[in-house]
């Protein structure tokens, strides 16, 4: 029996999420401007997206850009809206291709409209592909998403349509970024730090936490299948490997 039979998929997280941190590090660690790592890491973007796929995990969301963000050197905030716009344009054709969904979540207001109309039209090109959903988070913080969810809550009671007491967990939950998705399981953090900073607070309540000291640049099939062998072994207890999860992405190939 090989190692990726002993691995039974539905012991696999359905949707995990990545703090993708390190990448300015990462580019002062060559000699580089910090753009340059962020340029890197889109290759990381890829073979994440690539090994989900392989693994047939159902949504993956990426936290790109935070509200936070904002606060950087301008000229390091300018080369990533122009280097987002770049990616939305030179990658949605692969993901169509492969059956991949994009959904950017976060505030969009900001961004400008040439932004805001390629961020639609690539949203409608793959919005009825099924293999997997990529979520990208673009001015995202978890505060504004609670936030935004109470604002809509409140709208409604305003409204008359809804009873202050007719609140709950469950329709709260649905005013939240992604309710239409797999709950949160796993959330990766690359770069060392060990927090989470404002990044899908509530979606992350019973999520599992892995942390690597790995800069995302460096991130690969390695990487994430020990992250994924660590969510395994926590979940059920029967000791996987990250060679056994890497196996398994293999058989699926092939």
């Amino acid at each position: 029996m090989t190692a990726a039979t002993q691995l039974n998929p539905k012991s696999l997280p359905q949707h995990v999420a990545i703090i993708m941190d390190g990448n300015g590090r990462w580019a002062q660690q060559q000699g580089k401007p910090r753009v340059w790592g962020h340029k890197k890491g889109v290759e990381s973007v890829r073979r994440s997206v690539s090994f989900c796929r392989e693994l047939g995990i159902k949504s993956l969301t990426l936290f790109a850009f935070s509200s936070e963000n904002w606060r950087r050197p301008e000229d390091e905030v300018s080369s990533l809206m122009q280097l987002f716009l770049m990616v939305l344009q030179s990658e949605v054709k692969t993901l169509h291709k492969h059956n991949v969904r994009l959904k950017i979540v976060g505030d969009l207001s900001a961004f400008s409209d040439k932004l805001r109309a390629n961020i639609a039209k690539a949203e409608q090109l793959t919005a009825n592909n099924t293999a997997m959903t990529l979520n990208i988070a673009a001015n995202y913080g978890g505060r504004w998403d609670i936030v935004n969810a109470a604002k809509s809550l409140a709208q409604q009671v305003e409204q008359g349509s809804l009873a202050s007491d007719d609140i709950t967990e469950a329709l709260f939950a649905k005013q939240i970024q992604m309710y239409d998705q797999p709950e949160l399981d796993l959330l990766i953090r690359t770069g060392g730090d060990v927090r989470i900073s404002n990044f899908l607070l509530w979606q992350a309540a019973y999520a599992e936490l892995w942390f690597t000291d790995t800069l995302w640049p460096d991130f690969n099939q390695q990487v994430f299948s020990d992250a994924i062998a660590s969510f395994v072994n926590r979940e059920r207890r029967f000791g996987c490997t990250g060679e056994q999860v890497r196996q398994l992405a293999k058989s699926s190939k092939g």
